[in-house]
């Protein structure tokens, strides 16, 4: 995660912080979710029942889409430089609005919203999360993400 100020990071809240590189969300991966998961639901892992649908092939699950926000904030994310833990805090809200298909990329694109003291050196980070599908207008998905640094 890229490291800043604590007060740089403040000087950002309502700005776009990052957006992370593009992830290819295939069929060998959406299957390993599901063997995962244990959610083998025939949109996700058979290709030719899925094409019969109006996906026309396989979709990624929409929590392995949402899964991917620990990997894409490790790119797109600020981290103030005292940070001794960052811990996933949960989300507030999640909307899934387009699937993603299989073959296709995705990438998160990162707001701060806020930034507020929970207790003496907690700091909770509320960020709003874009998942952009390449080369489509919609998003995969939009989340407001909840992390909790100790500072």
């Amino acid at each position: 995660m890229p490291v800043a100020a604590i007060e740089e990071i403040r000087g950002r809240v309502a700005q776009e912080i990052g957006v992370s590189d593009w992830l290819l969300i295939d069929q060998p991966r959406i299957d390993q979710f599901a063997d995962a998961t244990e959610d083998r639901q025939f949109i996700h892992v058979d290709p030719a029942g899925a094409a019969q649908t109006p996906f026309g092939g396989t979709i990624a699950h929409g929590f392995l889409s949402l899964s991917m926000l620990s990997r894409m904030a490790a790119e797109a994310m600020l981290i103030p430089d005292s940070a001794k833990l960052a811990l996933n805090y949960g989300l507030d809200r999640v909307r899934f609005i387009s699937p993603v298909r299989s073959g296709k990329r995705i990438r998160g694109r990162f707001r701060l919203d806020s930034v507020e003291e929970k207790a003496p050196g907690q700091l909770l980070f509320r960020h709003t999360v874009t998942v952009e599908i390449e080369g489509e207008e919609k998003p995969a998905l939009t989340a407001e993400w909840l992390g909790l640094i100790f500072v």
